[in-house]
């Protein structure tokens, strides 16, 4: 029997944010059977975690892979963690694909140190335009990761119609776009992952390791706010430490709990 948690990140009201689902287990399943409960999920992701001493091991599946970055899966696992494992601790470090990721209870809201994921501008393409339906300002892509489409306003961000077909020709593990924001908000943004099987992922938080350090610099400030403009809507709050580094912050509230009999 397995305990799953489903966790509502960078949101404080159910049916808002981005699911995850977590499971926590005492010794690692076969790798197909986590292949198996990621599509049966058919979320953004599905997080595993095994205590290893101190610490926690953490990977992420989508329902077609495991990927090597994950924050909406990190912040809701830190959240099941941090309250229903360790509730007398503030912080709980995770050992992952992506390095050695921390997640801290401040307040009301989870801290995560995250990478900061350096940036180059690329050139524009027939295939950007032909995905995009509009010249960008620019175009840029994150070491090893995503690329990070500029648009012209937040309307165009909103508006957007995602196509797998189009979408799936662009370079990159996912394709974000973004533009400033407003009411309160720095940037405004949404993500798209149909190469490993999502269209859309409500909120992204490994895309504003790209994100925010690009607003950070345009904008001459080291705290961005950010919305995630799709369906559901998500917020979170980035802090730019050094070229390294950088703090993901958010809210997270619990869905569901169940058991997985198998």
């Amino acid at each position: 029997m397995i305990k799953q948690y489903i966790v509502d990140a960078f949101t404080d009201k159910v049916f808002q944010g981005n699911p995850a689902a977590v499971c926590v287990l005492d010794k690692w399943p076969e790798e197909q059977l986590m292949m198996n409960i990621a599509a049966e999920n058919n979320l953004s992701e599905t997080a595993f975690i095994v205590k290893e001493e101190e610490n926690y091991r953490l990977r992420w599946f989508t329902p077609t892979c495991e990927v090597g970055l994950c924050g909406h899966a990190t912040l809701a696992s830190g959240f099941v963690v941090l309250n229903y494992y360790e509730a007398g601790t503030t912080s709980v470090t995770f050992n992952t694909q992506g390095g050695i990721l921390t997640v801290t209870r401040k307040c009301n809201m989870y801290e995560m140190l995250f990478p900061n994921v350096a940036l180059e501008r690329v050139k524009v393409t027939e295939d950007m335009l032909e995905a995009l339906g509009t010249v960008p300002v620019e175009i840029l892509m994150g070491k090893d990761l995503d690329l990070i489409c500029v648009l012209q306003d937040k309307e165009q961000v909103k508006d957007f119609v995602p196509y797998a077909a189009t979408l799936k020709k662009l370079p990159g593990r996912m394709v974000h776009i973004t533009a400033l924001g407003t009411n309160g908000y720095d940037c405004v943004s949404r993500c798209f992952g149909p190469k490993i099987g999502i269209l859309e992922d409500p909120v992204c938080g490994s895309a504003h390791c790209q994100i925010v350090p690009y607003w950070a610099k345009r904008l001459g400030k080291n705290v961005i706010n950010a919305w995630e403009a799709s369906h559901r809507g998500g917020e979170l709050q980035g802090e730019v430490i050094d070229d390294k580094h950088l703090y993901l912050r958010g809210k997270a509230v619990l869905f569901s709990q169940s058991d997985i009999n198998l």
